[in-house]
């Protein structure tokens, strides 16, 4: 075990030996040939052979080889140590390797290298993360969820290699429709920073313009099924309590126009909307803002009113729960805004071609 502790040692310090040998071509060649006796050491216990080179004995014996003359007492309990810090060295860097394997195949099949906050994960899409709240109490529920993960991470992995026809999807949202022109399916947060970003690059490059769009107000849910943001809920169902009574198909219908006012515009030019309503607002004032809105967008108080009690309605809520299965189980979005369209599915921030 102590060679391939050593082997592993080297190798991490081969990084720093080719920076050095460029001054000192010396201890390069020193390092080669360190290194490969360290290599068939390994290698013939990798086979599970005996290791004849002694190279495991010979790091031992140089540890201690000042020890033996100063503290021969010592020497047995420091041989002990070596081996146990040994086996934790070779314990660490498989279990390092693991995850290492782990979070790649969660980036491939998942776009991100953290499965249960998506967020978390510097090499994945800027996302605004569906986050798993499941917490380990106990070592056998830890190994539970990891390989509750290596689970997700397989069961999406066909979904590298289907092909991605919005027709499949039987989503309810707010569409704006282009004869002619191919489907895209869009699914947003009003209130993710992340589904605004998205938004206006989409706005400035034409998208809603090239695509039949449909988009998929989705307020991110935890597995706990609390709201990730405390009045994306509310507004969600604003938008589809006035979608339904509108049935507009262009970027003019007030249901559009609510979510652009969000993503784009600023209240008395100071404050975007979307940070006014995720950290000032409560939920009874973006009540009262979005009433405003939709009466400056042409609304009597009558429709109004119908809207402001149908939002509340089973109608409603089935329309938010459908929605949420889809994006949990049928696309295994592991963030929000992901995007469907040109028969593949696209997560994290709309980028222009």
């Amino acid at each position: 075990m102590v060679c391939i502790a050593a082997f592993i040692i080297l190798a991490i310090l081969g990084i720093f030996v080719a920076f050095i040998s460029i001054f000192k071509p010396k201890v390069g060649k020193q390092y080669l040939k360190t290194m490969k006796k360290s290599w068939g050491c390994v290698g013939k216990r990798v086979t599970l052979q005996k290791c004849e080179t002694g190279f495991g004995d010979d790091i031992k014996n140089t540890i201690l080889s000042k020890l033996i003359i100063r503290h021969p007492k010592w020497v047995k309990p420091a041989s002990v140590t070596i081996e146990i810090a040994s086996i934790l060295i070779v314990i660490v860097a498989a279990w390092s390797l693991i995850e290492g394997v782990k979070a790649g195949l969660a980036l491939y099949s998942l776009g991100t290298c953290n499965v249960k906050h998506a967020e978390a994960c510097t090499l994945g899409s800027e996302v605004c993360s569906i986050d798993n709240n499941t917490e380990a109490n106990n070592p056998i529920e830890y190994i539970g969820l990891w390989f509750s993960d290596w689970g997700e991470i397989f069961g999406a992995i066909p979904d590298k290699f289907r092909d991605w026809n919005t027709d499949n999807f039987d989503v309810t949202a707010i569409e704006i429709k282009n004869e002619g022109k191919p489907t895209a399916i869009d699914f947003y947060d009003p209130a993710c920073i992340v589904c605004k970003q998205s938004f206006q690059t989409q706005l400035e490059t034409g998208f809603f313009e090239n695509y039949n769009v449909k988009l998929v107000v989705f307020p991110i849910q935890d597995t706990d099924g609390n709201f990730k943001y405390p009045n994306s809920d509310l507004v969600a169902r604003y938008v589809y309590a006035v979608n339904e009574k509108e049935q507009n198909t262009t970027t003019d219908s007030i249901a559009f126009k609510i979510l652009k006012r969000i993503y784009t515009e600023k209240k008395e030019d100071k404050y975007a909307w979307l940070d006014v309503f995720n950290d000032q607002y409560t939920n009874e004032e973006v009540r009262n803002t979005l009433k405003d809105w939709l009466k400056e967008f042409g609304l009597d108080d009558k429709t109004i009113s119908e809207i402001s009690e149908r939002v509340t309605s089973d109608t409603i809520d089935e329309i938010i729960q459908k929605n949420n299965n889809i994006v949990v189980n049928d696309i295994h979005a592991k963030g929000i805004p992901t995007l469907i369209y040109d028969g593949k599915k696209h997560t994290g921030r709309y980028e222009a071609k």
